[in-house]
């Protein structure tokens, strides 16, 4: 059955994919994009990494530009189903209350949030090319908290510096240590389809 039967006909919605950086978050947000756009549906992706630097021009990562940056975000996806199209949200989201502002503004949302393990997330972060985001956080991240050496644009890196506050009441919670990306897409489907029958998004 496809992801989409019924999801978006009446009702707009968000579903947020939360996570420590390099758990895949993209990955699946771009997959699950694809796959609704296949079932007929045209969703909005809002990758924080493309819109940071928009909401801050010369980000250092600090807790006080977060806050500013995830409220942002919120709004941007708010304005997005104001204007009638359901979106895919993809950024990390480390603190609850980042979630709790979107839960408050958004009546259909749904948080899907990629687990695993530190060890992963820095194994798989450690492949990625210098872009948007710098390339080997953990490790810059590790090396600064051993000798003090300072990365410039380096700010607090999450799984390092700040933990993840992991909500248990989150609608998807999906382990992904033993899958590959095939499979928590799957995952992550087979959850929504559960949501939508729950919210009676049809």
């Amino acid at each position: 059955m496809p992801i989409s039967k019924g999801i978006c006909v009446n009702k707009n919605w968000a579903v947020w994919f939360t996570g420590l950086p390099g758990c895949g978050k993209s990955t699946i947000a771009d997959g699950l994009l694809n796959k609704l756009r296949e079932d007929g549906l045209n969703p909005i992706l809002l990758r924080l990494d493309d819109r940071r630097k928009l909401y801050v021009s010369d980000p250092q990562y600090t807790h006080e530009e977060r806050i500013k940056v995830y409220s942002l975000f919120v709004q941007d996806a708010i304005s997005i189903m104001k204007s009638g199209r359901c979106v895919i949200m993809d950024g990390t989201g480390h603190e609850l209350c980042f979630r709790k502002e979107a839960r408050e503004g958004i009546e259909f949302f749904a948080e899907v949030h990629l687990r695993c393990p530190v060890n992963m997330a820095m194994k798989r972060e450690a492949g990625r090319q210098q872009g948007l985001v710098m390339a080997g956080l953990y490790e810059k991240a590790l090396e600064r908290q051993k000798t003090g050496k300072c990365f410039k644009e380096l700010g607090e890196v999450i799984g390092i510096d700040v933990k993840f506050e992991i909500d248990p009441d989150a609608e998807c919670i999906i382990e992904t240590e033993d899958k590959n990306p095939a499979e928590v897409l799957e995952a992550v489907g087979a959850c929504l389809k559960k949501w939508r029958n729950m919210n009676g998004i049809c």
